[in-house]
């Protein structure tokens, strides 16, 4: 459903001010603001511009709005349920005056104490004229909205009332992953130690995959205690947990202590062929937010980190699920110099072939200008294999430009083996 995603951005919007408030990066703060406004804005969210929404409103008011009641939020909550339910469409908030309201509850809910939250959501899961599957996702939504500032009191609700889990069901693992994502932040200790104390007593609730969420949210700020987790937590794929941790370094400076960390734990492994699959999955789990710093910032890094030819091999290997249109010929060429011949070739084609589908016009204006090259037989090969749906003369034309031999013939047998769609 449309809704789920709309709305979650509206709470993000709306929450990352009050959150960010406390820390005093106001800044940050807006600009956040602004970003999320605009990712809603994409599902039909828009606010009004005669009306400017200062994201640090609700946070200024948060002492003024602590009289609000909150049954009567809860009361306008299911009111907009209820209207969104009669208008046949619960796929986004298309409606103007809906998206107002809503708007105006959120900033509303996100001032409710701990304990009003609760009769809040106490009203709403009471609010038996809704459908079962919106009263689900209301519920949902609020107990996230207590997840994300008090995610402790959010848990203790959430276990300690069988009911409530029966009511939102599979959300109630994304209430929890939430949870423990804002609590590892405000104080890791403590959301560990409840993850031990509490993994036996719920594992539908704290599964594998909430535990690396755990892991993750600690490798921000911690990946040397992240990394002890992954054995105390019982994580049956360590190549995932590696990628999680590496995943979580967003900045030069996480990476480069993330990076460290996992060294000394992959040196102290004693099996070699478990040593170098944990090399791939942990270097690589840097490659997307590395790629996402872009091209000149990501290989700065990657010089600065004096990477060994494995860890070079996985970066290219994922390299292709993160790039842009605009860089791809940049990396192409990276992984041509960096990557010995008959390792590039596969990652190579890959990002080609991605590129082609997406603007094969673009992909054949940069080919047309590279010098001869392995690097260039490979992107020859995938960009004329995917051309070849489209303009099998073209795709000819480009095939033998490679030198004679098997990749040529091979090259030719896809283009004949694969006319034009009809």
């Amino acid at each position: 459903m449309k809704i789920s995603l709309a709305l979650s951005l509206l709470i993000l919007a709306a929450t990352a001010s009050f959150l960010w408030l406390r820390s005093q990066r106001l800044a940050v703060v807006r600009e956040n603001y602004t970003h999320l406004v605009a990712e809603a804005a994409t599902f039909g969210i828009t606010l009004d511009p005669s009306r400017p929404h200062d994201p640090i409103r609700p946070a200024r008011r948060e002492r003024e709005n602590r009289g609000v009641d909150a049954k009567a939020t809860a009361t306008d909550l299911i009111a907009l349920a209820k209207d969104m339910e009669l208008s046949g469409d619960l796929r986004g908030l298309q409606n103007e005056a809906q998206q107002t309201r809503m708007t105006e509850i959120m900033s509303r809910m996100i001032s409710l104490d701990t304990a009003q939250l609760k009769t809040l959501i106490t009203e709403v899961r009471a609010a038996n004229d809704l459908k079962a599957e919106t009263r689900e996702y209301f519920t949902e939504l609020s107990l996230r909205t207590l997840a994300s500032d008090h995610p402790q009191v959010a848990l203790a609700f959430l276990t300690e009332s069988p009911d409530l889990l029966k009511d939102i069901g599979r959300m109630s693992n994304f209430v929890v992953t939430s949870a423990l994502d804002n609590w590892v932040k405000q104080d890791s200790v403590a959301a560990i130690d409840w993850v031990r104390k509490n993994a036996e007593k719920f594992p539908n609730l704290i599964t594998e995959g909430t535990k690396l969420g755990v892991l993750g949210a600690t490798a921000a700020n911690d990946p040397k205690r992240a990394l002890k987790l992954i054995s105390e937590f019982e994580i049956t794929d360590a190549s995932l947990a590696l990628a999680q941790i590496a995943n979580s370094a967003r900045t030069p400076v996480e990476r480069t202590a993330t990076l460290t960390a996992l060294r000394d734990y992959l040196a102290a492994m004693p099996d070699e062929s478990a040593r170098n699959e944990a090399v791939k999955a942990s270097i690589g789990g840097f490659t997307h937010e590395l790629v996402q710093d872009g091209f000149a910032a990501a290989t700065q890094w990657i010089a600065g980190a004096n990477l060994s030819p494995t860890e070079l091999e996985s970066i290219a290997e994922r390299i292709i699920y993160s790039t842009e249109s605009d860089e791809d010929g940049q990396w192409i060429d990276w992984i041509g110099e960096k990557i010995p011949a008959g390792k590039s070739e596969a990652p190579i084609h890959r990002i080609v072939g991605k590129w082609t589908r997406r603007d094969y016009q673009a992909a054949g204006k940069w080919l047309s200008t590279r010098p001869p090259s392995p690097a260039k037989n490979a992107a020859i090969r995938s960009y004329a294999e995917i051309v070849s749906t489209l303009d099998p003369a073209t795709a000819t034309q480009w095939a033998m430009t490679l030198p004679p031999g098997p990749d040529r013939d091979a090259t030719l047998k896809h283009i004949q083996d694969h006319p034009p769609t009809k």
